[in-house]
C-alpha cells in the first residue's frame, strides 16, 4: 500500500491544530485533579474530573469524548511516525572496489 505523503502531511497539518486544545485540557485536568488528590482536596476539585471525562457544563461529551481524543491522537501518531519514517535516508551502498 503507497501512502501518498501529500495527503498523509496535509491530514497531519489539518488536525493537529484540532487536537491540541483537547489533549491539553485532558494533560491538565487530570494533572491537576491527581495533585488534588494527593492533597486530599478532592471534594473542591470534582469538576476537574468532570472537564477530564468531557462534561462541559450543558454539554455533556462524556460518553465519545475520550474515544475521539484516543482516535485523534492515534491519527497524530500513525501519521507522525509514517512522515518520520518516509524522512529517514536510505543506507548508502558500499563502492565495490575491485
Amino acid at each position: 500500500m503507497r501512502i501518498n505523503q501529500a495527503r498523509l502531511r496535509n491530514l497531519h497539518r489539518v488536525l493537529a491544530p484540532i487536537m491540541i486544545l483537547p489533549v491539553l485540557l485532558t494533560l491538565l485536568t487530570g494533572s491537576l485533579y491527581q495533585m488534588a488528590e494527593l492533597a486530599g482536596q478532592v471534594e473542591k476539585f470534582d469538576w476537574l474530573l468532570d472537564l477530564h471525562k468531557g462534561h462541559f457544563w450543558s454539554l455533556n461529551l462524556e460518553a465519545i469524548y475520550p474515544f475521539l481524543n484516543a482516535l485523534g491522537l492515534l491519527i497524530l501518531a500513525i501519521t507522525g511516525i509514517l512522515m518520520w519514517l518516509k524522512t529517514r535516508r536510505p543506507a548508502r551502498k558500499r563502492s565495490q572496489d575491485i
